[in-house]
């Protein structure tokens, strides 16, 4: 590994939690292997650990842009993110209001029925989110 990846898989994993990239580690196939390594490197080593932006506003601006484009799967993961990131719930709703305004109301009430999903879920476990 590179110390970009190194730097890389400590954000992800501060950002999505240990648990989530073990298992993304551990779920690693010959084939996606070159895949994993471009989003260790570029997404989180490049981009998300860059010093320039608190992990808060690097969520809230993933979260908009995930929601904006209909992302359900990476919004979801991102949603439950929050803890790690320092964003709120507030902040979630913030960032979905500008989707309804810049990205469209459909995507934007989409993603907030979403986010309701999880926090309820999160609130039923007495976790985090």
């Amino acid at each position: 590994m590179s110390d970009l990846s190194d730097t890389g898989t400590t954000t992800r994993r501060q950002v999505l939690g240990a648990a989530h990239v073990a298992r993304a580690q551990a779920a690693q196939t010959p084939f996606d292997a070159p895949f994993q390594a471009l989003i260790a490197d570029a997404a989180w080593g490049h981009v998300w650990s860059r010093g320039t932006i608190p992990l808060r506003e690097r969520s809230m601006m993933t979260i908009a842009l995930l929601a904006g484009l209909g992302n359900d799967g990476e919004l979801a993961l991102h949603l439950r993110s929050i803890p790690n990131t320092g964003a709120s719930r507030d902040d979630v709703l913030e960032a979905l209001l500008h989707v309804a305004i810049y990205a469209g109301v459909p995507r934007a009430n989409h993603a907030i029925a979403l986010a309701r999903q999880i926090f309820a879920e999160a609130d039923a476990q007495g976790t985090p989110a």
